[in-house]
């Protein structure tokens, strides 16, 4: 139990070694508190960096993301086979694998926030870049492959291990990608349903689209009111599929069962605010509009990590005062972390 106020020396060590390295702290660390030079910003500044450096921080960037993405929730559902014969555990651990690396590479070389919504390059290794349709790549390790427009991908969310997460075992749904999208990426809280309406079941037979649902469901004012925000960052990701690979149509089953071409899909929206996309590169040039919401959100996530304690009001200021810094260093994820770790 931490008493109101600033931390003492030992609670700074503790609080930090948890933060980057989910242990307790290392001998110069206690040795830093035992002195009080951990209140020292520039003593801090440099531990947090050796922290960063140490291979122990990995730690970190596989937990982070687990609560941050939900990663944790990669075996929540196996998809059905007889939709999704390819998937197993190696495209599994694929697909986490892709987002690790894809992070650390984000954290070595401070690279934008806005690297979360679109990036020029992604980390696959041969299992990955197969399930992608990226042809040259050999061999279980990762590395920084240049992407093509035509490869459909840049950014965490595009990702096959969020894209997974974010669907069941045989459909994906708008609605909980768009929430997941608003919620974890842009950081806009959206409240539960009423307890009085069903829940929306894609037909796999491709009988009638989730679109051809959605509007439906919308017609109901208390649901509407929710998905005007939560349906176009859903839509977006339709085209990719339960786990994260690109279609044009859905995967639908006969009535004996077999694999089958369902409905074309259609990705396009419009925003609250009136703009229309017609895809999902059309929805990331509208959010890298506006990278300081980007960055709040990561601030505000990190910190959560960082404290196990809720964002309050009284917080506002100082997540204000760490975004309008970070806008100096373009939002770099490594300066992210500095900023937290800094923070009061």
């Amino acid at each position: 139990v931490e008493d109101n106020g600033a931390l003492d020396p030992y609670s700074i060590a503790s609080r930090l070694s948890y933060f980057l390295w989910n242990r307790m702290p290392d001998a110069q660390l206690l040795s830093l508190a035992k002195t009080g030079k951990l209140r020292d910003p520039a003593i801090l500044s440099a531990q947090v960096e050796r922290l960063l450096i140490d291979a122990r921080s990995e730690a970190f960037i596989h937990n982070f993301s687990a609560q941050w993405l939900n990663l944790k929730e990669i075996d929540f559902t196996t998809p059905d086979q007889r939709l999704y014969p390819e998937y197993d555990d190696v495209l599994k651990n694929a697909m986490l694998g892709e987002t690790h690396s894809f992070l650390r590479t984000m954290l070595d070389d401070n690279l934008s926030l806005a690297h979360i919504i679109d990036s020029d390059f992604a980390m696959l290794n041969e299992r990955i870049a197969r399930h992608y349709g990226i042809e040259g790549i050999s061999g279980t390790q990762f590395r920084r492959v240049p992407l093509k427009p035509e490869y459909r991908r840049g950014g965490i969310i595009t990702h096959a291990s969020v894209l997974k997460v974010t669907a069941n075992g045989t459909t994906s749904s708008p609605v909980i990608r768009g929430v997941w999208m608003l919620e974890r990426i842009l950081g806009h809280r959206i409240p539960p349903p009423p307890d009085d309406v069903p829940a929306v079941e894609p037909d796999i037979r491709g009988a009638i689209s989730i679109r051809d649902q959605l509007d439906k469901h919308r017609s109901t004012e208390s649901c509407n009111v929710c998905h005007v925000k939560i349906d176009p960052p859903g839509f977006a990701l339709e085209n990719y599929d339960v786990i994260g690979g690109w279609r044009e149509r859905y995967r639908a089953l006969t009535d004996k069962g077999k694999l089958t071409d369902g409905p074309v899909i259609d990705a396009s929206y419009e925003l609250p605010n009136g703009h229309v996309f017609e895809d999902i590169e059309g929805f990331k040039s509208m959010i890298l509009d506006q990278p300081e919401q980007i960055a709040r959100n990561l601030i505000e996530k990190a910190l959560v990590y960082a404290t196990g304690a809720s964002i309050e009001f009284a917080d506002r200021r100082e997540i204000d005062a760490i975004v309008n810094e970070l806008a100096s260093e373009n939002y770099g994820f490594r300066s992210a972390i500095h900023a937290v770790a800094q923070s009061s």
